[in-house]
C-alpha cells in the first residue's frame, strides 16, 4: 500500500535519486535552459528545508522504499492588484521511473491537496515545462490552465 507522509533525514539519498530523474526529465526537453545531470537541491538544503514549514515536502512510499517526492511552498499574495489569496505551490512532484502508472503520482497530488485545504488555500498551482508529459497527468487530476508564459529565443 502506497502511503505519504512528511519527508525526513533518512530520505535524503531517495529524494536526490529523484531530484536527479527530474533533472534529466527537464535537461531532454531543454537542454538549453537545464544543465544535467545535477540536482536542484543537496543534503544540507533538504535537512534546512524539512525544517521550513512554509515548504512542506512529503514523500510516497511502499514498504520502505521511497517512490516519489512532492515539494510545496505557502505562499501569500499581497500585490495590491490582486486580491490576498494563500496557494499551495507545488515547485516539485516525481514518481520514480520504476513506479510510474502505480498511483503514486496520484496519492502525492491528493496529499497536496487535503494539505492545502488544511492549510486554508485557496488553490494550489504549479508549473509545467511545454513538451513535458506530465501535463496530461494533472489536467487528469483536474487542474487546468491558468496562464501561460510565452518566449521568444534569440
Amino acid at each position: 500500500m502506497i502511503t505519504v507522509r512528511p519527508a525526513r533525514e533518512g530520505d535524503i539519498p531517495a529524494i536526490l535519486k529523484l531530484l536527479l530523474q527530474v533533472n534529466m526529465v527537464h535537461h531532454r526537453l531543454r537542454p538549453d535552459l537545464f544543465n544535467g545531470p545535477t540536482v536542484k537541491y543537496h543534503e544540507g538544503d533538504l535537512r534546512a528545508l524539512f525544517l521550513d514549514a512554509s515548504a512542506p515536502v512529503f514523500v510516497a512510499e511502499e514498504d520502505g522504499a521511497v517512490l516519489g517526492h512532492c515539494f510545496c511552498q505557502l505562499q501569500q499574495r499581497s500585490d495590491p492588484l490582486f486580491t490576498p489569496i494563500k496557494t499551495l505551490y507545488i515547485d516539485d512532484i516525481c514518481v520514480d521511473e520504476a513506479a510510474r502508472g502505480r498511483g503514486v503520482g496520484r496519492s502525492l497530488y491528493e496529499h497536496a491537496l487535503s494539505y492545502a485545504r488544511s492549510a486554508d488555500c485557496y488553490n494550489v498551482t504549479l508549473n509545467v515545462w511545454a513538451g513535458n508529459d506530465a501535463l496530461s497527468f494533472y489536467q487528469r487530476c483536474g487542474m487546468s490552465v491558468q496562464r501561460t508564459t510565452m518566449e521568444q529565443i534569440l
